[in-house]
């Protein structure tokens, strides 16, 4: 399992940005591999906590780590950076050493340990969408439009950056490394080519769609399958939809944040949808069977109810459980259920007949016809004699004897 970030710096869950700077920097210096003789531990060390700094430094990828752990910066492990949104991240640890120490400085320890040619394939940044569907959406699935603006390989020239029927040319000063040295006293000090930022190349011709950039922001439709029984803060990993790479380099990923609106009638809980249906006194009294609206499926025709029995003398609050009319499992075949819960409604308006009708029936009703009601007399009844003490109804104290 992997280490908790925050453990891994010695820091707490609240620190502050420049605390967290602070503690990486302390432990980038006694880890650094060019201080320990390039171990293997060293190197695991120093790659261990500079992963753990690149997420905590991003306000974003912070807030993905404390509500999601591992799961919500990386997936589960390996490649990219599902908050990206179009940034290009760190493109090692020694790019994380650099800019908190300075360029300089950080080159001057991490040169090209580790770090693969500059120019070469660099993978495409991962993009997040945050997708908006309701309850019937996630109950039914369905598939679903999504623009998505993403970076694209330039059609024009393929990518390249050079104008088509050109190429382009190795960069003069770094000789196609991205990278020059320069001695710097007691330092050697490697840094990116000011000439060709680094690409190795330099496009002496370049394309007139994505201006020598190889690369064009366009928004483009992507058709999601949004699977039946998705929940609220699910997760879909689209491989391959994000950004282009850079020089050849693989696309990044899509993910797609789920959140479903609340609806008007029913609740999730799990895989149980929960609905309060009111029912009339008069079938509350003596039982009976209402309807209770449940999710529109394949096989309810559109119109979707379910009867439910109400047993003689139900109560406000009772629940009655229809089997398999819930939410279907993520994948599976089962389905929860739907829980009805009655709420037994007193009429209003009435006529002089149904009034008069309503008091003869009051009137021949015995304190065994309303357990609730006697039981709670009894307990009042205490409550006020301990309140009141030897205090008679009129509130004048007894005479002692």
């Amino acid at each position: 399992m992997a280490r908790d970030y925050y453990e891994i710096l010695g820091v707490e869950r609240t620190i502050d940005a420049p605390g967290l700077k602070a503690a990486y920097r302390k432990l980038a210096m006694i880890h650094h591999p060019d201080r320990n003789g390039g171990s293997e531990d060293s190197v695991a060390q120093f790659k261990e906590i500079s992963e753990a700094y690149s997420v905590l430094s991003d306000d974003n990828k912070r807030a993905a780590y404390d509500r999601f752990g591992h799961a919500g910066v990386n997936g589960g492990g390996g490649g990219g950076n599902p908050f990206g949104q179009g940034q290009q991240g760190f493109s090692d640890i020694n790019d994380i050493f650099s800019q908190v120490f300075g360029d300089a400085f950080g080159d001057a320890f991490g040169g090209r340990q580790g770090r693969g040619q500059q120019g070469g394939p660099r993978r495409g940044s991962d993009l997040r969408y945050d997708l908006e569907i309701t309850l019937e959406q996630a109950y039914k699935g369905e598939e679903v439009a999504l623009d998505i603006p993403a970076t694209l390989t330039c059609d024009t020239c393929e990518g390249s950056g050079a104008k088509p029927g050109t190429k382009p040319v190795t960069c003069t000063t770094c000789n196609g490394a991205g990278r020059v040295r320069q001695a710097n006293g007691f330092f050697q000090v490697e840094r990116t080519c000011p000439r060709c930022h680094g690409q190795g190349q330099m496009i002496a011709d370049p394309c007139t769609t994505c201006h020598g950039h190889g690369q064009v922001r366009k928004t483009r439709t992507l058709n999601l399958k949004i699977p039946a029984g998705v929940d609220d803060g699910s997760r879909i990993r689209l491989s391959g939809e994000g950004d282009a790479g850079q020089r050849g380099g693989p696309r990044g990923d899509l993910y797609v944040f789920i959140s479903v609106t609340p609806h008007d009638l029913f609740e999730r809980d799990n895989l149980d949808l929960l609905v309060t249906v009111p029912v009339p006194m008069t079938v509350a009294a003596l039982g009976g069977e209402i309807d209770a609206p449940c999710l529109v499926s394949s096989a309810c025709d559109g119109k979707c109810k379910a009867s439910v029995a109400v047993p003689a003398g139900a109560q406000t609050g009772k629940t009655v459980r229809i089997k398999g009319k819930g939410m279907p499992h993520l994948n599976g075949r089962n389905r929860g259920d739907l829980v009805v819960e009655l709420f037994v409604e007193t009429p209003t308006d009435l006529t002089a007949r149904q009034r008069e009708l309503l008091e003869e029936l009051a009137l021949s009703f015995g304190e065994g016809q309303n357990p609730r009601n006697s039981s709670f007399a009894g307990k009042a009844k205490r409550f006020w004699a301990d309140i009141l003490g030897n205090q008679d109804a009129d509130g004048s104290k007894e005479n002692a004897a």
